[in-house]
């Protein structure tokens, strides 16, 4: 049954189109923001700390018209894109109702916990400036899914992002695995990319938003696939300990704050079975950038609705997986940046 395009009417369809375009559009006003850094700022005497470059950096392009123009662009988008998928939603949920139905049930299960007390760098925060946050809208896991990942972001992603996806699900090093976590797995783009390389195995999701889940089980269902999808944090989870082959991620890990991630880790290593494998990706780490690509970074996630990235791109992901107990790690990429491990017999 399909879910994977969204037969928008004209005005969403307009809507969506327009934002996604904007990404094109701004290229000559980023190609003219690079020409006004190189003469504008000492890129030799940048300061370490991050604020403190920061103010340098702004200070230099004060009188930068495309640097105004860039935040102005940034910010417009970031609080456009999640009310226009929604409106575009809305004009289509009467047409959708039956799929959203149908595909409720099926041999995927999800678990809620009602009672759960979301962790504090959860609670109120619209993640990527997303209108509402995650669970802003009673079919934001479609919303999202659907429409903002596969209708706007996906342009930006040369194969697309299920092929990233597919590809890192592919760097884990057994060919077959029995049973499967993916940690915070949202609306299961991840989680489908897990099911096509290792169509045998048996596939369990958590996440913390109920309305993510929701659209994963109707992902799931629609594809006949018997996923477990339970309302639980990543960093403690339920499970028993030694119960899964495969422990992974796919940029989760930005998304939290560097106790968390270390907690994750460890929830990693107690899920795994012996001789388990870990595969967990995240975002570029600062210390694989120059310092202005680093300020890049780093500004763009502090106003694009990223609260935790500079915390955990700070981090050395690897040497977290050692002290979680994870043998023979390695940590490769610049986007994803990919930490694998296994948990010793």
């Amino acid at each position: 049954m399909e879910l994977q395009d969204p037969k928008l009417k004209q005005r969403g369809r307009a809507s969506v189109n327009f934002l996604a375009q904007m990404g094109m559009a701004v290229a000559p006003v980023r190609d003219e923001l690079n020409a006004d850094i190189a003469r504008l700022v000492d890129q030799d005497n940048l300061p370490d700390d991050l604020d403190a470059r920061d103010t340098a950096i702004t200070s230099a392009l004060a009188q930068s018209t495309a640097f105004a123009t860039q935040r102005l662009m940034g910010d417009w988008h970031g609080r456009s894109h999640g009310k226009v998928a929604i409106e575009a939603f809305q004009e289509i949920q009467t047409d959708l109702q039956p799929i959203l139905d149908a595909t409720t049930h099926g041999p995927a299960t999800l678990t809620l916990d009602p009672q759960m007390e979301a962790p504090a760098y959860w609670e109120g925060v619209h993640f990527h400036r997303t209108t509402g946050g995650w669970e802003g809208h009673e079919h934001m896991g479609y919303v999202h899914g659907e429409i903002i990942h596969k209708k706007m972001v996906a342009r930006f992603f040369p194969g697309g992002i299920f092929e990233q996806r597919r590809k890192i699900a592919q760097m884990a090093p057994q060919d077959h695995y029995d049973k499967i976590l993916d940690m915070g797995c949202s609306s299961g783009h991840f989680t489908t990319a897990l099911a096509e390389i290792y169509p045998d195995a048996e596939i369990t999701g958590v996440d913390l938003s109920a309305r993510m889940l929701e659209h994963a089980l109707r992902t799931a269902n629609a594809n006949g696939w018997n996923w477990k999808l339970y309302q639980q944090p990543a960093e403690n989870t339920q499970f028993a300990d030694d119960s899964f082959d495969l422990v992974a991620s796919y940029i989760l890990l930005h998304e939290v704050p560097s106790d968390a991630i270390r907690n994750i880790f460890a929830e990693a290593f107690r899920v795994a079975k012996p001789g388990g494998d870990l595969i967990m990706s995240d975002v570029t780490r600062y210390a694989d950038l120059d310092k202005l690509s680093a300020w890049k970074a780093d500004r763009g996630a502090k106003y694009g609705g990223e609260p935790h990235w500079r915390e955990s791109a700070s981090l050395d992901l690897a040497e977290i997986a050692r002290e979680a107990g994870f043998v023979d790690t390695s940590a490769e990429g610049i986007y994803p940046h990919i930490v694998r491990g296994r948990k010793p017999i």
